[in-house]
């Protein structure tokens, strides 16, 4: 299995973190008791500035399900750039790929959004679909886990996976509790795709050597979302550092042993950009400093944390600008709901 390329699309509408904080000053301004502990929290996410959907004051009156056509709408025009701008990195006809897996934690849509893109991309009539929701900021690393599992067994095929997230229109407007706060200063928009083919198939990529998926037992409540007439309403546990850091160099661990590897042969990091707490626990469990998370930090800064789409911006950023040695091996990860974590060994 290879990663023969990576795409990315954002929506029109780019504002700078102060922009956004002096906008959640204007609304909430009355409801919280202490401005300057919002302009801390924003401050603090490490985070410059956010794609946006729509213009920040168009937000303040949209109901769940405006918002939810709205996240139709953008998430067929940027999964169609995105997956457009893979495919053509890769060389590859529309109705070449034999699956498609799509996944997103931000809207919700029947037929699902990958199935209108087949019309809309000329995507072949017997492409195998697969929409995922609910996996969070762990799906990016999952959905190309599972794609990489449809080439081992078609290892003739291709298989694209994209990611749609528009965590802004997830915006609890009412909400003052201390995860709303973060999530609205750490959270942005976009999109990504990748194209994943077989052993079979004579393009020339980076190799998915393996991968590992770990649940965390009894960890359900430590991140989500609640769901009511207003939305999504976001569920996140103070305790996500520490049970990242409790786990993941074991995760680590497991994925390596069989191939006779150890931490110290890993010379590259790609890493969902959760946050720099996330961020700095990861570190703290798999034994590395924030130079070896250069590109996910780097990312973090200039767009905020994107749900399951984060890790395939790293990725492309990888890919496009900091591109390892041939040879060298790297780990792609990500952690979310369920609490779990997908990690998967490549080789470039």
């Amino acid at each position: 299995m290879k990663i023969l390329s990576a795409a990315s699309a954002f929506p029109e509408y780019y504002y700078t973190q102060r922009q956004l904080i002096d906008a959640f000053i204007r609304h909430w301004g009355p409801q919280v008791h202490d401005v300057r502990k919002l302009e801390l929290l924003h401050h603090n996410v490490g985070v410059d500035g956010r794609y946006l959907v729509r213009p920040i004051e168009t937000y303040v009156n949209l109901t769940f399900g405006e918002a939810n056509d709205i996240w139709i709408e953008t998430s067929l025009r940027l999964g169609e750039e995105a997956i457009a701008n893979a495919l053509a990195a890769a060389g590859l006809p529309a109705d070449k790929p034999g699956a498609i897996f799509f996944v997103s934690v931000t809207g919700i849509a029947s037929p699902s959004i990958d199935a209108r893109l087949v019309n809309r991309l000329k995507l072949s009539k017997n492409i195998r679909r697969t929409p995922v929701f609910g996996l969070g900021c762990v799906a990016g690393a999952a959905g190309l886990a599972r794609a990489a599992d449809y080439v081992r067994a078609y290892p003739d095929q291709y298989a694209i996976l994209l990611s749609v997230e528009l965590c802004s229109l997830t915006l609890q407007r009412s909400d003052t509790s201390p995860a709303n706060l973060i999530s609205t200063g750490l959270f942005g928009d976009g999109a990504a795709a990748v194209i994943v083919a077989g052993r079979d198939c004579p393009e020339p990529g980076i190799e998915i050597v393996d991968t590992r998926a770990t649940f965390y037992s009894d960890t359900e409540d430590v991140m989500g979302w609640t769901i009511s007439e207003n939305g999504f309403r976001i569920v996140l546990s103070p305790s996500v550092p520490d049970v990242i850091a409790g786990n993941v160099g074991n995760d680590l661990e497991a994925l390596l042993q069989p191939h006779g590897l150890t931490r110290a042969d890993i010379g590259n990091w790609i890493l969902h950009t959760g946050g720099p707490k996330i961020l700095r626990s990861t570190q703290q469990a798999l034994g590395i400093d924030e130079t070896a998370l250069a590109a996910s930090w780097d990312c973090l800064r200039r767009m905020g944390n994107l749900s399951s789409a984060s890790v395939l911006m790293v990725l492309e950023e990888t890919i496009k600008t900091r591109r390892p040695a041939p040879g060298t091996w790297s780990i792609l990860g990500a952690m979310g709901p369920g609490f779990c974590s997908e990690l998967l060994l490549l080789k470039w």
